[in-house]
Protein backbone atom coordinates (compact mmCIF):
# COMPACT_ATOMS: atom_id res chain seq x y z
CA UNK A 1 0.00 0.00 0.00
CA UNK A 2 1.49 3.40 -0.80
CA UNK A 3 1.38 5.58 2.20
CA UNK A 4 2.34 9.46 1.86
CA UNK A 5 1.96 12.39 3.98
CA UNK A 6 1.15 14.83 1.75
CA UNK A 7 -1.07 18.41 2.07
CA UNK A 8 -4.65 18.79 2.74
CA UNK A 9 -6.39 19.04 -1.16
CA UNK A 10 -6.23 22.93 -2.04
CA UNK A 11 -3.37 23.59 -0.32
CA UNK A 12 -0.78 26.03 -1.58
CA UNK A 13 2.04 24.42 -3.08
CA UNK A 14 5.47 24.80 -0.97
CA UNK A 15 2.86 23.65 2.32
CA UNK A 16 5.06 21.57 4.66
CA UNK A 17 3.10 18.60 6.52
CA UNK A 18 5.10 17.81 9.36
CA UNK A 19 3.85 14.74 11.47
CA UNK A 20 3.61 15.69 15.28
CA UNK A 21 6.15 12.69 16.17
CA UNK A 22 8.51 14.68 14.36
CA UNK A 23 11.61 15.16 16.35
CA UNK A 24 13.05 18.96 17.22
CA UNK A 25 16.24 20.11 14.67
CA UNK A 26 19.77 19.27 15.16
CA UNK A 27 22.17 21.03 13.36
CA UNK A 28 25.52 20.84 12.87
CA UNK A 29 27.93 22.75 10.70
CA UNK A 30 30.87 21.77 9.48
CA UNK A 31 33.84 24.21 7.68
CA UNK A 32 36.83 22.48 6.16
CA UNK A 33 38.72 24.13 3.32
CA UNK A 34 42.26 23.13 2.01
CA UNK A 35 43.93 23.88 4.90
CA UNK A 36 41.88 21.03 6.81
CA UNK A 37 38.84 21.44 9.12
CA UNK A 38 37.62 24.90 10.16
CA UNK A 39 34.63 24.29 12.62
CA UNK A 40 32.47 21.44 13.66
CA UNK A 41 29.84 22.29 16.33
CA UNK A 42 26.02 22.19 17.19
CA UNK A 43 23.80 24.88 15.94
CA UNK A 44 21.37 26.30 18.39
CA UNK A 45 20.51 29.60 16.92
CA UNK A 46 20.69 30.33 13.56
CA UNK A 47 22.35 33.59 13.55
CA UNK A 48 25.43 31.07 14.53
CA UNK A 49 25.68 29.74 11.11
CA UNK A 50 28.95 30.57 9.53
CA UNK A 51 29.61 31.47 5.71
CA UNK A 52 31.64 28.72 4.08
CA UNK A 53 36.14 29.90 4.54
CA UNK A 54 37.98 31.37 1.74
CA UNK A 55 38.22 28.60 -0.56
CA UNK A 56 36.54 25.98 1.25
CA UNK A 57 32.91 24.21 1.92
CA UNK A 58 30.62 24.86 4.90
CA UNK A 59 28.28 21.30 5.29
CA UNK A 60 25.18 22.09 7.73
CA UNK A 61 23.27 18.98 8.68
CA UNK A 62 19.48 19.13 9.62
CA UNK A 63 18.18 16.28 11.89
CA UNK A 64 14.98 15.86 12.75
CA UNK A 65 11.97 18.26 11.31
CA UNK A 66 9.86 19.02 14.42
CA UNK A 67 10.10 23.15 13.82
CA UNK A 68 8.64 24.55 10.91
CA UNK A 69 9.42 27.74 11.47
CA UNK A 70 13.34 27.21 11.82
CA UNK A 71 13.03 25.09 8.56
CA UNK A 72 11.39 28.02 6.97
CA UNK A 73 13.90 30.40 8.55
CA UNK A 74 17.19 28.05 7.19
CA UNK A 75 15.59 27.80 3.51
CA UNK A 76 15.72 31.65 3.63
CA UNK A 77 19.08 31.78 4.89
CA UNK A 78 20.12 29.95 2.18
CA UNK A 79 18.06 30.99 -0.44
CA UNK A 80 15.92 27.97 -1.11
CA UNK A 81 13.01 27.80 -3.04
CA UNK A 82 9.80 26.71 -1.52
CA UNK A 83 8.97 23.80 -3.55
CA UNK A 84 12.42 22.41 -2.90
CA UNK A 85 11.89 22.59 1.05
CA UNK A 86 8.48 20.79 0.35
CA UNK A 87 10.31 18.07 -1.33
CA UNK A 88 12.77 17.80 1.46
CA UNK A 89 10.75 18.14 4.49
CA UNK A 90 7.49 16.43 3.00
CA UNK A 91 8.56 12.35 2.79
CA UNK A 92 8.48 10.22 1.12
CA UNK A 93 9.47 11.59 -1.78
CA UNK A 94 10.38 9.75 -5.02
CA UNK A 95 14.36 9.65 -5.60
CA UNK A 96 15.43 12.49 -8.00
CA UNK A 97 17.78 15.37 -8.62
CA UNK A 98 16.38 18.57 -9.75
CA UNK A 99 18.07 22.13 -10.20
CA UNK A 100 16.69 24.71 -8.57
CA UNK A 101 17.99 28.17 -9.68
CA UNK A 102 21.60 27.88 -8.04
CA UNK A 103 21.72 24.72 -6.18
CA UNK A 104 21.09 21.35 -6.92
CA UNK A 105 18.48 19.21 -4.99
CA UNK A 106 19.20 15.43 -4.42
CA UNK A 107 16.99 13.09 -2.93
CA UNK A 108 17.79 9.81 -2.01
CA UNK A 109 16.67 6.91 0.01
CA UNK A 110 18.95 4.83 2.71
CA UNK A 111 18.24 1.59 3.98
CA UNK A 112 19.20 -0.04 7.29
CA UNK A 113 18.66 -3.47 8.29
CA UNK A 114 19.28 -5.01 11.63
CA UNK A 115 19.77 -9.10 12.35
CA UNK A 116 16.15 -10.33 11.33
CA UNK A 117 16.37 -8.67 8.28
CA UNK A 118 13.91 -5.88 9.41
CA UNK A 119 14.19 -2.79 6.76
CA UNK A 120 14.11 1.06 7.52
CA UNK A 121 14.34 3.36 4.74
CA UNK A 122 14.85 6.86 5.55
CA UNK A 123 15.09 9.83 3.51
CA UNK A 124 18.02 12.06 2.78
CA UNK A 125 17.36 15.07 1.05
CA UNK A 126 20.88 16.66 -0.20
CA UNK A 127 21.07 20.54 -0.97
CA UNK A 128 24.47 21.38 -3.20
CA UNK A 129 25.44 24.53 -3.36
CA UNK A 130 28.90 26.43 -4.90
CA UNK A 131 30.52 26.42 -1.60
CA UNK A 132 27.99 24.66 0.63
CA UNK A 133 26.01 21.38 1.25
CA UNK A 134 22.68 21.08 3.23
CA UNK A 135 21.90 17.65 4.17
CA UNK A 136 18.36 16.83 5.69
CA UNK A 137 17.62 13.45 7.57
CA UNK A 138 13.76 12.87 9.14
CA UNK A 139 15.35 10.96 12.14
CA UNK A 140 18.19 10.97 14.40
CA UNK A 141 20.94 9.20 13.69
CA UNK A 142 25.11 10.03 12.56
CA UNK A 143 24.96 7.95 9.34
CA UNK A 144 27.88 10.17 7.81
CA UNK A 145 30.18 10.02 10.56
CA UNK A 146 32.80 8.30 8.29
CA UNK A 147 32.47 11.21 5.97
CA UNK A 148 33.27 13.45 8.58
CA UNK A 149 36.29 11.30 10.59
CA UNK A 150 37.75 11.62 6.54
CA UNK A 151 37.46 15.38 6.54
CA UNK A 152 39.01 15.47 9.92
CA UNK A 153 41.92 13.25 9.21
CA UNK A 154 42.54 15.66 6.23
CA UNK A 155 42.07 13.64 3.76
CA UNK A 156 43.37 15.04 0.11
CA UNK A 157 40.54 14.71 -2.15
CA UNK A 158 38.32 17.04 0.60
CA UNK A 159 40.74 19.24 0.62
CA UNK A 160 41.58 19.84 -3.25
CA UNK A 161 37.61 19.77 -4.14
CA UNK A 162 34.65 21.87 -3.67
CA UNK A 163 31.17 20.90 -2.47
CA UNK A 164 30.31 19.01 -5.46
CA UNK A 165 32.85 16.21 -3.85
CA UNK A 166 31.22 16.47 -0.58
CA UNK A 167 27.66 15.59 -2.09
CA UNK A 168 29.22 13.09 -4.00
CA UNK A 169 30.38 11.74 -1.05
CA UNK A 170 27.04 11.51 0.72
CA UNK A 171 25.54 10.17 -2.15
CA UNK A 172 28.01 7.37 -2.58
CA UNK A 173 27.58 6.48 1.27
CA UNK A 174 24.14 6.56 0.75
CA UNK A 175 24.19 3.72 -2.03
CA UNK A 176 26.82 1.97 0.02
CA UNK A 177 24.14 1.33 2.67
CA UNK A 178 22.75 -1.42 0.63
CA UNK A 179 25.14 -3.58 1.01
CA UNK A 180 25.19 -4.47 4.38
CA UNK A 181 21.28 -5.03 3.73
CA UNK A 182 21.74 -7.15 0.78
CA UNK A 183 24.14 -9.51 2.59
CA UNK A 184 22.09 -10.36 5.49
CA UNK A 185 19.17 -10.81 3.23
CA UNK A 186 21.51 -13.04 1.34
CA UNK A 187 22.45 -14.88 4.09
CA UNK A 188 18.90 -15.57 5.09
CA UNK A 189 17.65 -16.59 1.74
CA UNK A 190 20.49 -19.49 1.26
CA UNK A 191 19.30 -20.39 5.03
CA UNK A 192 15.37 -20.33 4.05
CA UNK A 193 16.48 -22.33 0.49
CA UNK A 194 17.61 -25.38 2.31
CA UNK A 195 14.61 -25.13 4.98
CA UNK A 196 12.25 -24.85 2.08
CA UNK A 197 13.51 -28.13 0.54
CA UNK A 198 13.84 -30.22 4.48
CA UNK A 199 10.80 -28.76 5.77
CA UNK A 200 8.29 -27.17 3.42
CA UNK A 201 5.93 -25.75 6.26
CA UNK A 202 3.57 -23.48 6.79
CA UNK A 203 5.83 -21.24 8.71
CA UNK A 204 8.58 -21.54 5.87
CA UNK A 205 5.84 -20.36 3.32
CA UNK A 206 5.43 -17.36 5.92
CA UNK A 207 8.94 -16.43 6.27
CA UNK A 208 9.40 -17.00 2.07
CA UNK A 209 6.51 -13.80 1.88
CA UNK A 210 8.23 -12.20 4.48
CA UNK A 211 11.60 -11.85 2.31
CA UNK A 212 9.33 -10.88 -1.04
CA UNK A 213 8.37 -7.86 1.18
CA UNK A 214 11.80 -7.00 2.46
CA UNK A 215 12.63 -7.13 -1.56
CA UNK A 216 10.41 -5.46 -2.41
CA UNK A 217 10.80 -2.62 -0.33
CA UNK A 218 14.25 -2.56 -1.29
CA UNK A 219 13.55 -2.57 -4.77
CA UNK A 220 11.15 0.09 -4.25
CA UNK A 221 13.32 2.75 -2.64
CA UNK A 222 16.90 1.82 -4.96
CA UNK A 223 15.20 1.69 -8.46
CA UNK A 224 14.66 5.69 -8.84
CA UNK A 225 18.07 6.30 -7.77
CA UNK A 226 19.36 4.33 -10.76
CA UNK A 227 17.53 7.33 -12.85
CA UNK A 228 18.82 10.29 -10.14
CA UNK A 229 22.15 9.20 -10.43
CA UNK A 230 22.24 8.86 -14.20
CA UNK A 231 21.06 12.43 -14.38
CA UNK A 232 23.49 13.87 -12.05
CA UNK A 233 26.67 11.85 -14.08
CA UNK A 234 25.08 12.74 -17.76
CA UNK A 235 23.05 16.17 -17.16
CA UNK A 236 25.34 19.16 -17.39
CA UNK A 237 25.40 22.03 -14.92
CA UNK A 238 28.05 24.08 -13.39
CA UNK A 239 27.83 23.11 -9.87
CA UNK A 240 28.98 19.44 -10.54
CA UNK A 241 32.43 19.28 -12.05
CA UNK A 242 33.58 16.48 -14.78
CA UNK A 243 36.02 15.03 -12.46
CA UNK A 244 33.74 14.30 -9.53
CA UNK A 245 31.29 13.08 -12.27
CA UNK A 246 34.15 10.62 -12.59
CA UNK A 247 33.38 9.45 -9.24
CA UNK A 248 29.44 9.22 -9.92
CA UNK A 249 29.92 7.04 -12.45
CA UNK A 250 31.31 4.42 -9.81
CA UNK A 251 28.41 5.27 -7.60
CA UNK A 252 26.12 4.58 -10.40
CA UNK A 253 27.69 1.46 -11.22
CA UNK A 254 27.38 0.32 -7.41
CA UNK A 255 23.32 1.42 -8.01
CA UNK A 256 22.95 -0.74 -11.20
CA UNK A 257 24.82 -3.69 -8.93
CA UNK A 258 22.53 -3.47 -6.13
CA UNK A 259 19.77 -3.28 -8.48
CA UNK A 260 21.05 -6.48 -10.29
CA UNK A 261 21.44 -8.04 -6.68
CA UNK A 262 17.68 -7.92 -5.42
CA UNK A 263 16.26 -8.79 -9.12
CA UNK A 264 18.62 -11.75 -8.53
CA UNK A 265 17.08 -12.50 -5.04
CA UNK A 266 13.76 -12.20 -6.63
CA UNK A 267 14.72 -14.75 -8.30
CA UNK A 268 15.91 -17.02 -5.47
CA UNK A 269 12.73 -16.18 -3.71
CA UNK A 270 10.26 -17.14 -7.01
CA UNK A 271 12.00 -20.77 -7.33
CA UNK A 272 11.57 -20.97 -3.39
CA UNK A 273 8.28 -21.05 -3.62
CA UNK A 274 8.05 -22.93 -6.83
CA UNK A 275 10.21 -25.49 -4.47
CA UNK A 276 8.20 -25.31 -1.40
CA UNK A 277 4.64 -26.21 -3.74
CA UNK A 278 6.40 -29.17 -5.23
CA UNK A 279 7.45 -30.41 -1.86
CA UNK A 280 3.78 -29.63 -0.54
CA UNK A 281 2.43 -31.88 -3.54
CA UNK A 282 4.94 -34.28 -3.19
CA UNK A 283 4.17 -34.82 0.37
CA UNK A 284 0.68 -35.18 -0.37
CA UNK A 285 1.43 -38.13 -3.16
CA UNK A 286 3.19 -39.77 -0.42
CA UNK A 287 -0.02 -39.92 1.57
CA UNK A 288 -1.73 -40.78 -1.11
CA UNK A 289 0.51 -43.72 -1.69
CA UNK A 290 0.60 -44.82 1.69
CA UNK A 291 -3.47 -45.12 1.96
CA UNK A 292 -3.86 -46.41 -1.60
CA UNK A 293 -1.48 -48.91 -0.45
CA UNK A 294 -3.63 -49.85 2.41
CA UNK A 295 -7.01 -49.81 0.65
CA UNK A 296 -5.26 -51.90 -1.98
CA UNK A 297 -4.52 -54.54 0.57
CA UNK A 298 -8.14 -54.24 2.37
CA UNK A 299 -10.02 -54.95 -1.20
CA UNK A 300 -9.37 -58.72 -1.37
CA UNK A 301 -10.48 -59.13 2.33
CA UNK A 302 -13.77 -57.00 1.34
CA UNK A 303 -14.65 -59.29 -1.28
CA UNK A 304 -14.46 -62.01 0.62
CA UNK A 305 -16.51 -60.84 3.48
CA UNK A 306 -18.66 -59.52 1.06
CA UNK A 307 -19.22 -62.67 -0.39
CA UNK A 308 -19.97 -64.79 2.83
CA UNK A 309 -22.10 -61.79 4.61
CA UNK A 310 -24.56 -62.91 1.54
CA UNK A 311 -28.18 -64.24 2.99
CA UNK A 312 -28.07 -67.50 1.78
CA UNK A 313 -28.50 -70.90 3.76
CA UNK A 314 -26.21 -72.47 1.55
CA UNK A 315 -22.58 -71.52 1.25
CA UNK A 316 -19.68 -73.75 1.04
CA UNK A 317 -17.34 -73.57 3.86
CA UNK A 318 -19.62 -72.16 6.08
CA UNK A 319 -20.75 -75.33 8.32
CA UNK A 320 -16.97 -76.14 8.52
CA UNK A 321 -15.42 -76.50 11.89
CA UNK A 322 -12.09 -74.40 11.13
CA UNK A 323 -14.30 -71.90 8.46
CA UNK A 324 -13.25 -68.98 10.69
CA UNK A 325 -9.92 -69.72 10.98
CA UNK A 326 -9.34 -70.64 7.65
CA UNK A 327 -11.11 -67.38 6.40
CA UNK A 328 -8.24 -65.13 8.44
CA UNK A 329 -5.72 -67.30 7.33
CA UNK A 330 -6.54 -66.69 3.94
CA UNK A 331 -7.04 -62.85 4.62
CA UNK A 332 -3.62 -62.95 5.99
CA UNK A 333 -1.42 -65.01 3.40
CA UNK A 334 -3.26 -62.47 0.50
CA UNK A 335 -2.13 -59.38 2.73
CA UNK A 336 1.33 -60.32 3.39
CA UNK A 337 1.53 -61.37 -0.74
CA UNK A 338 0.41 -58.42 -1.79
CA UNK A 339 3.17 -56.76 0.94
CA UNK A 340 5.94 -58.82 -0.72
CA UNK A 341 4.97 -57.71 -3.92
CA UNK A 342 4.43 -53.93 -3.41
CA UNK A 343 8.23 -54.03 -1.65
CA UNK A 344 9.44 -55.75 -5.10
CA UNK A 345 7.79 -53.00 -7.12
CA UNK A 346 9.94 -50.51 -4.20
CA UNK A 347 6.20 -49.53 -3.63
CA UNK A 348 7.17 -49.66 0.34
CA UNK A 349 9.08 -46.99 2.61
CA UNK A 350 9.53 -43.15 2.45
CA UNK A 351 10.49 -41.83 -1.38
CA UNK A 352 12.33 -38.65 -0.07
CA UNK A 353 16.09 -38.81 -0.70
CA UNK A 354 17.73 -36.87 1.58
CA UNK A 355 20.95 -34.49 -0.32
CA UNK A 356 23.70 -34.59 0.37
CA UNK A 357 26.22 -32.41 0.25
CA UNK A 358 29.61 -33.08 -1.57
CA UNK A 359 32.97 -33.38 0.17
Amino acid sequence: MFRKRHPQVGAAPGTLVIPEDAPYPRIRQFLYNGDGLQSDREIVDLDDLEAAPASGVSWVDIQGFGNERLLVELAEIYGLHPLLLEDVVNVPQRAKVELHDDNLLIVLRMVRVNEDAEITVEQIGIVLGEDYVLTFQERYGDVFDPIRKRITAGHRRFKEKGADYLAYSIADSVIDHYYPALEVIGERLEDLEEEAVAYPTTAILQRIHFMKNRLLNLRRALWPQREALHSMVWETNTLVSEEVRLYLRDTYDHCVQTTEVIEMYRDMISGMLNTYLSSMANRTNEVMRVLTIVSTIFIPMSFLAGVYGMNFKEMPGTDWPWGFELFWALAGAVAIGMLVFFGRKGWLGSQDQKLEKPD
